[in-house]
């Protein structure tokens, strides 16, 4: 008896391995993977100016990264006695204005490093929401508690989000053009937008980003397994793409939302608020991550890596036993030659 309907995935190309360097940006799910790619040591960082939940957010902190595009005392601003910008999360407040700056500039310094190096880019779009200053026009990545009459809120077009990631996708490659780039949609609800809004955003983020799987399969002369063809690019913004080809190489998909939503078609696997994906989903996604973008002969050193990581966790009875004392040195000895092909793991 079949009592789930399974997404069919396939392994990836140019997988993940020990020495593949990764950047992790978007909503609050890439940090659920961040984690579990921390937990197993591989060389990673996310989100250097924390959770950012639309492509517009997104784009902005790449385009200010590799442009270099400094941050100045007229774009941060004070709220209840912390110095915050709308660019970025609350995670880098600051109690001066001088040191927020800082802070804001040490990430872009972070993000432009990290992308100019990475051999994996994973980038997670949360919501096709934005909010926009009504006095600038600006739109914002993290509204800070601002009074909700400041802003206007606007759902993206599948025009816009697609521009948005085509901008993505070329300021990448102007400065790496080997890194893999892994686009996946959140399966968190952003139920304050309504249960209808959060789907008719959910349906725009996922058509734009299939439009450009869609360009790059036709680009790259790849045969399509799509049962729906979606209009190129140029005639959904009405416009010819500026991209050679070749900028699409390196463009995947992963279903996190679509295994949440197929596979996973139950409030058990729901967090107590009923709109983050609990523990248990969050391993049976990781699973499926790992199955398709992480190297099989990598398993068992991440088996070994997880025994460390659970005999660290151990709280023993008697931590002056003498068997504790064994079991110790042999958790010591076994990170020992990890690090011996691992030099960078830090337990």
């Amino acid at each position: 008896m079949k009592l789930q309907t399974t997404i069919p995935l396939e392994k990836a190309s140019n997988q993940i391995d020990y020495n593949s360097k990764l950047l992790l940006l978007g909503s609050c799910f890439v940090e659920n993977i961040e984690k579990k790619l921390d937990y197993f040591k591989f060389q990673s960082v996310q989100n250097p100016f924390g959770i950012l939940f639309h492509p517009m957010g997104i784009e902005n902190l790449i385009v200010r990264a590799i442009e270099n595009k400094k941050y100045t005392k007229e774009e941060v601003f004070k709220n209840k006695g912390q110095w915050l910008c709308f660019d970025a999360h609350s995670n880098l407040t600051a109690t001066s204005k001088e040191q927020l700056i800082l802070n804001l500039n040490g990430a872009l310094k972070q993000t432009k490093e990290q992308i100019t190096k990475a051999t994996h880019i994973v980038i997670t779009l949360g919501t096709a929401w934005i909010y926009r200053r009504r006095d600038s026009g600006k739109i914002v990545a993290n509204c800070h508690k601002v009074p909700q009459k400041e802003f206007s809120k606007e759902l993206l077009s599948i025009n816009e989000i697609v521009k948005s990631l085509e901008q993505v996708i070329q300021l990448i490659s102007t400065c790496n053009t080997q890194a893999q780039l892994i686009f996946t949609i959140s399966p968190v609800r952003h139920l304050k937008d309504g249960f209808v809004e959060n789907q008719l955003s959910k349906a725009h983020l996922i058509a734009a980003m299939h439009q450009l799987i869609s360009f790059r399969r036709s680009k790259m002369n790849e045969k399509s397994k799509d049962t729906l063809r979606f209009l190129p690019v140029a005639e959904i913004t009405n416009e010819i793409s500026n991209l050679p080809p070749e900028n699409y190489r390196n463009l995947n998909y992963f279903e996190s939302y679509e295994l949440m939503m197929d596979e996973l078609r139950d409030y058990r696997f729901y967090a107590k608020d009923m709109v983050h994906p609990n523990e248990l989903a969050i391993d049976y996604i990781w699973e499926k991550f790992k199955h398709v973008w992480i190297l099989d002969k990598l398993y068992p050193t991440m088996d070994e890596v997880d025994t460390i990581q659970k005999g660290l966790r151990h709280r023993p009875f008697n931590p002056e036993s003498e068997e504790h004392q064994k079991f110790l040195k042999s958790i010591q000895r076994k990170i020992a030659y990890l690090k011996e092909s691992h030099p960078f793991m830090e337990f």
